[in-house]
């Protein structure tokens, strides 16, 4: 009952008052909290009703157990697959990404303004719907879900054609601006690993290492095939002169 009402409130708009009611009674109510079992149940009960965030969260708090669907849910996933194939984008990482960014909350807005599954900023928005021709837009469509992802994917392409192709950089690139990963890369050719570690901003070195963990499970439950993270990392350095300049007016 509890949680049906924690669902309830999150449904009707009371996102901070449902979340709450949500984690006291999975967490507080009984002494020690919900057994893994229990656990599992309430993820799958969220997982049922699209409410994403407590889904994973719930689920990611076994041990012993583990749910992977739970954990790295898809939705809208004809929607990200069509659109990320349709740019030349690896829809695992596209799923990596939103997964990190809003945990799939379509009402999601972040203490700067970015908003959306994808998280994006006003002027971002802007900037990539010009760029890729999509016209008549306004800054409130960016809260509608095919709107962010289109745009969301289209900045996200933009920047990973910028660093050659590199996941780790675009994804920093997307946390912390295109500027900041320009100057990080400069220095010897690293391990990506060994570069995300050395990331001077915690918080864009913490997103950067999840964003390509995500990829990876994502890839694996997209595939059906086992998958390498360190292939997806590669390595870093600094841009080959050989290689176009980067669009230096890239938000």
């Amino acid at each position: 009952m509890a949680l049906n009402r924690a669902l309830y409130a999150i449904f009707i708009g009371l996102r901070s008052e449902g979340v709450r009611e949500w984690n006291y009674e999975t967490n507080l109510h009984t002494p020690g909290g919900m057994s893994e079992r229990e656990l599992l149940a309430a993820a799958d009960f969220a997982c049922q009703r699209e409410v994403w965030d407590r889904c994973i969260n719930t689920s990611e708090r076994t041990k012993t157990v583990i749910d992977v669907n739970q954990r790295f849910p898809m939705p809208f996933r004809n929607t990200v697959v069509e659109r990320a194939q349709g740019i030349g984008l690896d829809p695992a990482y596209v799923y990596g990404l939103i997964r990190q960014e809003s945990r799939f909350i379509m009402d999601a807005r972040s203490h700067v303004g970015a908003s959306g599954l994808m998280q994006v900023m006003p002027a971002t928005a802007r900037w990539t719907a010009k760029k890729i021709g999509l016209t008549g837009f306004t800054p409130d469509q960016i809260s509608d879900r095919d709107t962010n992802i289109t745009i969301g994917t289209a900045y996200l392409k933009l920047a990973l054609d910028d660093f050659a192709g590199s996941m780790p950089l675009a994804a920093a690139a997307y946390n912390a601006g295109p500027g900041r990963p320009r100057n990080w890369r400069n220095g010897p050719v690293l391990d990506a690993a060994i570069w995300a570690e050395n990331v001077p901003f915690a918080e864009t070195r913490d997103y950067v290492k999840k964003v390509l963990a995500n990829t990876t499970t994502y890839a694996a439950l997209l595939t059906g095939q086992p998958q390498s993270l360190k292939s997806r990392l590669g390595t870093v350095g600094p841009r080959d002169a050989s290689t176009p300049d980067p669009s230096r007016d890239l938000p």
